[in-house]
């Protein structure tokens, strides 16, 4: 096993170090991308070699261009009928998210790839399918499910990752991630990427990987340029803070995560009573009402994103300030996922968690996991007669008071932790500022490269004539 430890300083000007074939290269250019992050330094080499790869790093240091870009090179040297990609993640919003910056740098390429998500009908996926995409990027249950329908082929797959890898093991799609493991050829490289790895974890990991290159960037951290801490109170001052948090001049957006479902669709009404432009993101929504609530907070009709944790995985949108802990996270490793969504590719962000009493226990191990104390915070007076979350009115009581805005945006920086928010600048991956999403336009594929030798790699075969036994 290899490992690699890396810094900044290891990262080179530009993309030009790894040969890409020159319609990546414009996919790269046109979608903004300057140069690789540390990640990407560190892990396409031993990607386009064939290796099996460990990436450790933190949310929002572009994991998904680490994997993506050596996968398009190897299908631009190597065409075959597809699917010869499998790419798994554990919510159905970062399958999607993963899709879409695939179709971003493969816009000029004739690459195809197909989303396999719950939420939508069976059969649209079969239809996808039955055009032999090159890619397949899924949750696991959608994708067992095809698989023991005998409607997804994987007896051509010679490239599995995982991403978010530690998710993935352990809130329960083990059972059915063994199962789509022993459908899979044997002969494949396997991508996993985190941003944390406890222990029991990278063991299961290790299993699956032969001779894998590691590369560990602070797995535990959260980015530098995120300022996190606590704010100790009692519940029912809760809803109070948050209304000074969300009025501060600096807040122009911000995520709440609350820990159930149904207090996130509770408080994100209240919110939108309170004259914010909020929604919610939770579990039992629909998947056209989850991909209007994404789309209209990415693109900046909602001010405020009220979510929990399927979420957490799944959110990459620029120019988050402000990440707000309603309730803590059920784990200490979730803690860093969350707070992730700000401070995205080296900007400035701000994470705010609310502790009560009962939160010691998390609050210890957390700061156990971290190597060091969080940071405890001034907490601003809040007038505690308006908190409603956990008492709502009842039928037939006016509401014209809750309907006025609950403070503008202007005149309560002092509430605030911190000084003003620095550049909103980037969105991941290594991205120029300012560069915006685009939707492939169907050229032409370039004539595949030839040249790239690498040593141990792993050759495109085609695939056997016997069906593949369902698990």
């Amino acid at each position: 096993m290899s490992s690699a430890l890396a810094h900044s300083d290891s990262v080179a000007d530009d993309f030009g170090q790894f040969s890409f074939h020159p319609s990546l290269e414009k996919g790269l250019s046109q979608a903004g991308f300057e140069s690789p992050r540390p990640i990407q330094s560190e892990t396409i080499p031993a990607c386009l070699e064939g290796r099996d790869v460990m990436g450790l790093a933190q949310t929002g240091t572009g994991k998904t261009a680490a994997f993506s870009l050596p996968i398009l090179q190897r299908l631009l040297e190597e065409p075959g009928r597809g699917p010869l990609v499998m790419i798994l993640a554990p919510t159905r919003e970062l399958a999607l998210q993963i899709h879409a910056e695939i179709e971003e740098l493969a816009r000029f390429t004739d690459i195809r790839a197909t989303t396999l998500i719950g939420g939508v009908p069976i059969g649209k996926h079969v239809r996808a399918l039955r055009a032999d995409p090159e890619i397949v990027v899924g949750c696991p249950g959608r994708v067992l499910d095809l698989i023991q329908q005998r409607e997804l082929d994987v007896r051509g797959i010679d490239t599995l990752v995982l991403d978010e890898a530690d998710h993935m093991f352990d809130m329960g799609f083990l059972p059915d991630l063994r199962k789509i493991l022993k459908a899979l050829p044997d002969d494949r490289q396997n991508l996993l990427f985190s941003a944390t790895m406890p222990t029991a974890v990278r063991k299961l990991a290790n299993d699956m990987l032969e001779d894998p290159h590691v590369v560990e960037l602070a797995p535990s951290a959260p980015a530098e340029r995120i300022e996190h801490g606590l704010f100790e109170t009692d519940p029912t001052r809760k809803q109070g803070l948050l209304d000074a948090l969300l009025s501060s001049e600096d807040c122009g957006s911000a995520i709440v995560f609350t820990r159930t479902k149904h207090r996130a669709k509770r408080l994100a009404t209240q919110l939108e009573r309170k004259g914010r432009r909020a929604v919610a993101l939770q579990g039992n929504m629909s998947q056209a009402q989850r991909l209007k609530a994404m789309s209209g907070f990415r693109e900046g009709r909602f001010d405020v994103l009220v979510a929990t944790d399927i979420a957490a995985r799944g959110i990459d949108v620029a120019g988050i300030d402000y990440v707000v802990n309603f309730d803590v996270p059920n784990t200490p490793e979730t803690y860093t996922h969350r707070i992730g969504r700000t401070g995205r590719a080296g900007a400035a962000g701000r994470a705010i968690t609310f502790v009560t009493r009962e939160d010691r226990g998390w609050v210890r191990d957390t700061e156990r996991m971290l190597g060091e104390k969080l940071a405890r915070f001034d907490v601003p007076e809040v007038d505690v007669s308006q908190e409603t979350l956990e008492r709502p009115a009842r039928r037939g009581q006016g509401r014209e008071g809750s309907r006025q805005r609950s403070g503008a945006r202007s005149g309560r920086a002092s509430n605030r932790p911190g000084a003003n928010a620095s550049s909103k600048e980037g969105d991941g991956s290594g991205r120029k500022p300012g560069s915006r999403s685009r939707s492939r336009n169907g050229s032409a594929k370039s004539e595949a490269r030839s040249g790239r030798e690498g040593g141990g790699r792993r050759r495109r075969g085609g695939r056997s004539s016997a069906q593949p036994t369902a698990p």
